[in-house]
């Protein structure tokens, strides 16, 4: 335990330091993007809202990106932070279906522990249709053409595949909906979103 606290320390320092080095807002901003991220560790222990801290973990990301290619803060970055954390957050839910008894057994908190799987499901397509409407929000912002507008209607077609691969019933499509699928989507909409901004 010791020697990891020790490998945990020192690489947090040098995250800092190194964002440091890009430029100062990146250097400000990285212990909250540490503090997120090593949260999320602890979150199923007090509270069954971990999913949405996992999402907003990557979320992050691309905002994390922006800044340290610009130095300054922008609203569409943040526009993809929301659809990048509910997208992330629905479908951990779905996945955590499948550790809902041994969560319960052994006290940590998650959506699928705590409600049924009904109930959870219903949480995800509420996230995954925030992540759509984020999409298109953040679609607003880009050239208007074909390859974005297909790109925004494979990916919602995927999310939905999602949801009609796993139902309360039936569970044993978890790993496709979960892994597969959202593998493909997240290169479906890089290639079709970066196609439109490269052609507009």
């Amino acid at each position: 335990a010791r020697a990891a606290l020790r490998f945990v320390i020192v690489n947090a320092l040098l995250f800092i330091v190194t964002a440091s080095t890009i430029n100062l807002l990146t250097g400000l901003l990285s212990p909250v993007a540490l503090f997120v991220i090593l949260m999320y560790s602890y979150c199923k222990r007090f509270t069954a809202l971990a999913h949405l801290v996992l999402g907003l973990g990557l979320g992050i990301a691309p905002v994390g990106a922006y800044i340290a290619v610009t130095g300054h803060f922008a609203w569409p970055p943040c526009i993809l932070a929301l659809l990048v954390m509910t997208w992330c957050g629905g479908f951990d839910i779905i996945y955590a279906l499948q550790d809902a008894d041994f969560d319960r057994k052994n006290g940590l908190y998650s959506i699928p522990a705590r409600f049924s799987a009904r109930v959870s499901l219903l949480f995800s397509i509420l996230l995954h249709a925030v992540s759509v409407a984020a999409l298109f929000w953040f679609g607003s912002f880009c050239p208007q053409n074909g390859w974005l507008w297909l790109g925004e209607g494979l990916f919602t077609l995927i999310l939905v595949a999602e949801h009609l691969l796993v139902t309360p019933t039936r569970q044993r499509n978890i790993g496709i909906a979960f892994g597969t699928l959202n593998g493909i989507a997240s290169t479906v909409l890089a290639v079709f979103v970066i196609t439109a901004l490269l052609r507009g």
